[in-house]
């Protein structure tokens, strides 16, 4: 029997589709801090979105084979805008992190009511990929903006990041929990993407699966 919320296993058709699409041009277009601040809705947009030094940063500038296009940072919390890119007739967007953050609580009051306002009410939004750190699985803010994804009728898929750093025990222990979670939300998409930025595991994987949202 197959389990619930398997891996993405994409063919090799779809992963070379992937690769392409990849391999054009990604633009850094605009850093967003108010709803009326964001590029027009005419085309598909995806967007990434995950508790602090999750790894979303890394996990841009490893799709797009660009180091610099997203600002990594050891620091939780430097994402404070909503960032655009676009990449052929697509958005890719980086939502400021979640959860902790090592700002100013009324700075991060703002950014995340920007965030949480963005994923309930953005028309063109096709899918939310919401970042999991391997390392520790879901927390109690991943599940409310699980919450906010369910009633805002918006698909998001899981995608693990930093697997490399986890044991493969511990790693399967962690998906079964995970999977248990995924089970309560309706708007989770039903297979999870297993990633690792540093040694690139995982991103051939995932970009094809960009690739077909369509």
């Amino acid at each position: 029997m197959q389990l619930p919320f398997p891996q993405v296993i994409p063919d090799e058709d779809a992963r070379e589709r992937g690769r392409k699409m990849f391999a054009g041009e990604t633009t850094f277009l605009k850093g967003v801090v108010a709803m009326d601040g964001l590029p027009p809705d005419d085309r598909v947009e995806i967007c990434f979105a995950g508790r602090s030094n999750v790894g979303k940063s890394s996990l841009i500038n490893a799709l797009t084979g660009r180091k610099g296009i997203a600002r990594a940072s050891n620091t939780p919390g430097r994402t404070q805008e909503i960032n655009f890119f676009t990449l052929a007739n697509l958005y890719l967007v980086d939502l400021p992190g979640y959860g902790f953050a090592n700002a100013p609580v009324a700075v991060v009051e703002k950014w995340q009511r920007l965030m949480r306002a963005y994923l309930s009410g953005r028309a063109n939004l096709r899918r939310a990929f919401l970042l999991i750190d391997a390392r520790h699985g879901i927390k109690e803010v991943d599940d409310e903006i699980m919450g906010l994804l369910d009633r805002a009728a918006v698909p998001f898929q899981t995608v693990l990041t930093k697997i490399d750093k986890v044991k493969a025990g511990d790693r399967d222990r962690m998906l079964e929990t995970l999977r248990t979670g995924l089970s309560r939300h309706p708007a989770a998409f039903p297979e999870i993407v297993l990633t690792s930025s540093e040694k690139g595991d995982g991103i051939a994987d995932l970009r094809a699966v960009i690739e077909g949202i369509d």
